[in-house]
């Protein structure tokens, strides 16, 4: 929502918002163009008479604006539809999706346009440290889109890709995930098999062809030229890699097993050569030659929250991940030890804040996706809402708990040695645990 406001702001419109809390990056950049945000939901908001109110996913029936704007008769719609009517009607949308990567994958396609001269619009759920925002409307035609499958408002409950209409779609992987809004994965298949009857004939879906449940979404029915990418090769995947690194720093783009120029980049993990070719194929499909896409790829800069390193203290490098899914745990540790090899140790730190987290779906897959971590701390506050002590015993003496953020910060930094590797994983702010474990660090030892 604070991307839609954005691209609202460049667009001519004078905008203002509300949410519960507010933390960097996003705080920040709406500060930066002059976007004034107001904590919790009161009716007064409505005070200023908008002319249309956009309202966001978190928003629901009972809260004091929300009932005031229904009793009012004003004009609302959807962060999505909003788009839609306003921006993408006439634009050329190349929509990402998947369970995972889409922040990386929508980055990485945004800065290919961008490097071949299209100053391609964008609305992206990260940073890119390429743009230093989250959104731009850019010049038409393109505009690159973050393609979240999650429902869209309290009173629209499809998902907030079917609003956009891509004429080129990019479906990364598919799992189960959203358990507060889907009962199974196959409400979720459903969701993506609505997105593939969308596209038109004359677009592409560039889809992950080593995903068993995107190959069942696709024989749903598609309509649409594809184009399959799979990091190791597949019977069905046009796009390949052949890493020339350990930690996948450095990869060749295989075209039907012919090379076409090696990426070496900033960027870690075999995830994120996944990413690499889904954005390379998209961008292709958008006419951008491949050795072009290539070299943008090694001026890549990242992405804030993305293996960020937030700090290093005598000698202790501390990271800021967003990976708040089991599969998104494993693959950040494989690729972080990938970069700083065996001997180094990683310490894991872990707040399970998502919906699907705090409702112990995935307690049983947790420990597992751990596993490559020396050391794993688990935040466990008291409205966890689970029991979290099988995971820890689950990790052995290598499992450590703590229920309040200042706790955790002062007991983790004693258990710290020069050489270590702290990644701390949140889709939230995590209380501030960044600069409180820093700032413990540089305390004198006692």
């Amino acid at each position: 929502m604070g991307g839609v406001a954005a691209i609202a702001r460049a667009a001519g419109w004078r905008v203002t918002g509300s949410d519960r809390d507010m933390y960097p990056p996003m705080s920040t950049q709406l500060e930066a163009l002059g976007i004034e945000v107001t904590a919790g939901f009161g009716a007064e908001q409505l005070d200023l008479k908008p002319d249309v109110v956009v309202v966001g996913n978190v928003m629901t029936r009972g809260m004091p604006v929300v009932e005031a704007l229904l009793e009012a008769g004003k004009p609302y719609l959807s962060g999505p539809e909003w788009l839609a009517r306003e921006v993408l009607k006439d634009r050329w949308v190349l929509a990402v999706a998947g369970t995972h990567g889409k922040t990386t994958t929508s980055s990485l396609l945004a800065w290919i346009l961008e490097h071949a001269g299209l100053a391609p619009g964008f609305l992206i759920g990260g940073v890119p440290a390429n743009f230093t925002a989250s959104a731009r409307l850019g010049r038409a035609p393109f505009f690159v889109i973050e393609a979240d499958e999650y429902d869209t408002a309290f009173f629209d409950k499809r998902a907030k890709f079917v609003h956009y209409r891509p004429r080129t779609a990019v479906l990364n992987n598919l799992e189960y995930d959203h358990a507060d809004i889907y009962p199974d994965v196959g409400a979720i298949q459903r969701q993506f098999h609505h997105l593939v009857r969308i596209v038109p004939g004359g677009g592409r879906i560039v889809w992950n062809a080593a995903d068993a449940r995107l190959k069942e979404t696709l024989a749903m029915g598609c309509w649409t030229p594809l184009e399959g990418f799979a990091r190791a090769g597949h019977g069905e995947a046009l796009w390949s890699a052949r890493a020339r690194a350990e930690d996948f720093s450095r990869f060749e783009v295989l075209e039907a097993g012919r090379a076409q120029g090696t990426v070496e980049w900033q960027l870690i993990g075999a995830h994120n050569v996944d990413n690499a070719l889904a954005a390379i194929a998209a961008a292709r499909h958008a006419g951008v030659p491949v050795p072009r896409a290539i070299e943008a790829l090694a001026g890549f800069r990242g992405i804030a929250r993305r293996l960020e390193l937030r700090g290093e203290v005598h000698g202790v490098r501390v990271y800021d991940d967003f990976a708040h899914h089991p599969t998104a745990i494993a693959t950040t540790v494989d690729g972080l030890r990938r970069r700083v090899g065996k001997e180094a140790r990683i310490v894991a730190v872990l707040e399970p804040r998502s919906h699907t987290m705090r409702m112990g779906v995935h307690r049983d897959t947790l420990a597992p996706s751990l596993a490559g971590a020396d050391q794993v701390w688990l935040y466990t506050p008291a409205d966890l809402g689970w029991d979290a002590s099988a995971v820890i015993a689950a990790c052995g003496a290598r499992g450590h708990a703590a229920g309040d953020v200042a706790t955790l910060a002062r007991e983790l930094a004693r258990t710290l040695r020069a050489g270590d590797h702290v990644l701390i994983m949140s889709n939230g702010g995590f209380g501030g645990l960044h600069e409180k474990l820093l700032t413990e660090l540089h305390k004198p030892a006692s």
